[in-house]
């Protein structure tokens, strides 16, 4: 039986999936090969380019006209910038690759010859020099993963290619194919101090075009789930269909990881006289999620990262990014981790991901979270929002001041701090949904516990701003409004500096918004 595919590239036999090459414009790229271009592919990880560029490779092998081979060079990033190692590394990996994918006896034999030349700082150059030369057809050489390398390592890679370059197809690759991540022109290629040498671009100023693999579109979503539905007949209803397109906007991994989960892992999924429902799909991000699997433990790894914080953190606290470098935007969006939306300008790539960051933000002080007893519920188990808003106030009163530090970015402090003890509310027994975008000054929260829902907004009050209490009650009336809500929360965390301590400034109020909601206003 096939299943949906997290893990590698996908196998026909194994996976439900897509055709590949209909992913790309396979004839964009057959006409750059026929007109020996050296060109650039990339695309975020788990996306399904190592599933394509095999595809491509097995195309091109097929029609006879090129011989294609398909190289992972990962295995040099070890080498860091020993440039020799990284070399030796690299040719070796090819010698490999040809051997196994192509059935080449030779290939092995002259990559011992170069390793045992007198220099290896052009070994790349030397091994694919005489490989072409004693090549039947022209080859076509697909190298992935080359932005993993490091330093003078990639630097001498580009270089040896460059050098080579007028000398194909007889007596080098016709095409070379590099693969990776980022776009060559933002390759960012450091020292082991850290120190920035130079960028990509300007080490390999033969290529010609750079394209990127997308993620899936709604259609191919539900192509893809309905290979599930023709495999074992069990059908995905269209609301569940809906869900899925929304909360992954089509990320690969993101469509077979809630697919997956729902179909093979979740008891109700695995009776195949069931229908996958919405609720499922539900279940199955919940799980992702708090089970932290590897591809968003990865994601929020990268939040450590400065150059990330640095648009992560004006975005969660709704503020403009002021002096944000362009280059720093484009990594997360070569990243995968955000994308220009049309209309919108910069935001988080899909819901999933939207979630994912602030509770990543938020683990370490809900870590340090003292024992709270949840005085929030009735006897019935059911939520109380009074007593949910005594309990917080207390809480705020006397832990709020030491697990400020707590959090890792000092600007929406107070916001993960909320977070954190709203976590600890839900428990796995309800949900906390955000909504945020850059310039809007605030950020949404959506409690959900059992048959209850609370909104409620938060705002910083900044040295130089005005009280934003009036801003706040329209916002939250236009929050409120799109959740049919006629209550909610209106938190103010006051961030001046020369304030009282935070267990005496702490306090609420009620008061009704312009259109006539009540609103509980908390400063804090």
């Amino acid at each position: 039986m096939r299943f949906f595919n997290t893990e590698g590239p996908n196998r026909l036999d194994d996976h439900y999936s897509l055709p590949p090459l209909r992913r790309w414009d396979l004839d964009e790229i057959l006409t750059l090969i026929d007109q020996k271009k050296y060109f650039l592919l990339h695309a975020p990880r788990q996306t399904g380019k190592t599933t394509c560029l095999l595809a491509l490779m097995d195309h091109l092998n097929r029609e006879g006209r090129y011989r294609a081979l398909y190289v992972n060079i990962e295995a040099a990033q070890a080498a860091r910038e020993r440039v020799e190692a990284g070399m030796a590394a690299v040719v070796q990996a090819i010698a490999n690759s040809a051997t196994w994918r192509l059935g080449d006896a030779h290939a092995d034999a002259l990559a011992r010859e170069v390793l045992q030349g007198p220099s290896l700082l052009v070994g790349v150059e030397a091994f694919l020099t005489r490989w072409s030369s004693q090549s039947p057809c022209p080859l076509v050489l697909l190298l992935d993963e080359v932005d993993a390398l490091v330093g003078d390592t990639l630097i001498s890679l580009l270089r040896q290619l460059r050098a080579g370059y007028e000398q194909r197809p007889h007596h080098f690759p016709q095409t070379v194919i590099l693969c990776g991540v980022r776009d060559l022109r933002d390759y960012r290629i450091h020292s082991s101090a850290e120190v920035a040498i130079i960028t990509g671009g300007g080490a390999f100023n033969i290529r010609a075009e750079s394209l990127r693999l997308g993620d899936f579109s709604a259609n191919e979503v539900v192509a893809l789930l309905q290979e599930h539905t023709t495999e074992v007949g069990q059908v995905f209803t269209p609301e569940a269909l809906e869900r899925v397109w929304n909360l992954t906007q089509g990320q690969p991994w993101l469509v077979n990881a809630l697919a997956y989960q729902a179909c093979f892992r979740l008891p109700e999924g695995r009776d195949r006289s069931q229908p996958i429902t919405a609720a499922l799909i539900d279940q199955a991000k919940e799980r992702l999620i708090i089970n932290r699997v590897t591809h968003l433990d990865q994601l929020a790894d990268k939040l450590r990262e400065e150059r990330v914080r640095r648009v992560i953190e004006p975005m969660l606290a709704g503020t403009l990014m002021e002096g944000v470098p362009e280059d720093d935007i484009q990594y997360l969006i070569d990243l995968g981790l955000c994308q220009m939306a049309s209309g919108q300008g910069l935001t988080i790539a899909n819901p999933i991901y939207r979630e994912v960051l602030p509770r990543a933000l938020a683990f370490t002080p809900q870590a340090s979270l003292p024992q709270i007893a949840p005085i929030w519920l009735n006897a019935d188990g059911s939520l109380n929002p009074e007593r949910l808003l005594a309990a917080f106030l207390d809480f705020w009163r006397q832990h709020g001041q030491p697990l400020l530090g707590s959090a890792p970015y000092h600007e929406i402090a107070p916001h993960l701090v909320l977070m954190a003890f709203l976590h600890r509310v839900v428990n796995g027994d309800g949900t906390l949904e955000r909504e945020y975008a850059i310039g809007s000054g605030r950020m949404d929260l959506c409690l959900r516990y059992g048959g209850m829902t609370l909104g409620m907004e938060l705002k910083v009050w900044r040295d130089g701003a005005p009280d934003p209490l009036p801003t706040g009650l329209h916002q939250l009336d236009s929050y409120l409004a799109g959740l049919g809500l006629d209550t909610g929360w209106l938190v103010i965390f006051d961030r001046r500096s020369g304030q009282p301590p935070i267990a005496e400034r702490t306090g609420c109020a009620e008061t009704r918004s312009p259109q006539g909601r009540r609103i509980v206003v908390v400063r804090a």
